[in-house]
């Protein structure tokens, strides 16, 4: 299985990271108010960022390293991402 990091980018200009087992799932449902507190109110929510790993030990390792960064560390995180596709 699968285990995916993410960050969303929010209609406030805010960034929220987590992680999910389905990525496409999880995203529809932070989309339609049903995932975390901090984006229900902050939609519409977009995917800006993902990987994944085939453990979930990796994942949130991943995930709270992440969370560590700074808003501009994401940034440059999300658009090595883009410029790489």
């Amino acid at each position: 299985m699968m285990h995916f990091v993410y960050i969303l980018s929010c209609a406030d200009g805010t960034l929220y990271t987590g992680w999910t087992t389905d990525l496409d799932a999880r995203v529809s449902a932070h989309s339609k108010g049903q995932g975390a507190k901090y984006t229900k109110v902050r939609l519409p929510v977009s995917l800006v960022y993902s990987e994944a790993f085939g453990d979930k030990s990796a994942a949130l390792k991943r995930e709270i390293a992440i969370k560590k960064l700074s808003r501009s560390q994401k940034e440059r995180l999300i658009a090595d991402t883009k410029e790489t596709l």
